[in-house]
């Protein structure tokens, strides 16, 4: 039998930085994939929060 190989490609957890702060009630959560092999660092992109009405920038998380 074959191996199945893991894959670069996995499933990440984007949440909005400027959220947590505010202390507003509920979360901004995007769900994307990265490569594993290109980009080993967390990610971070500018998303938009849809609670706070503007583009913030999303952390990866755990």
């Amino acid at each position: 039998m074959a191996k199945k190989s893991k894959g670069n490609r996995i499933q990440v957890i984007l949440e909005c930085t400027e959220h947590k702060e505010s202390g507003q009630p509920g979360t901004s959560r995007y769900v994307t994939q990265k490569n594993r092999k290109n980009t080993p660092e967390r990610l971070e992109l500018k998303k938009y929060n849809p609670i706070l009405r503007k583009y913030t920038v999303h952390r990866e998380i755990k």
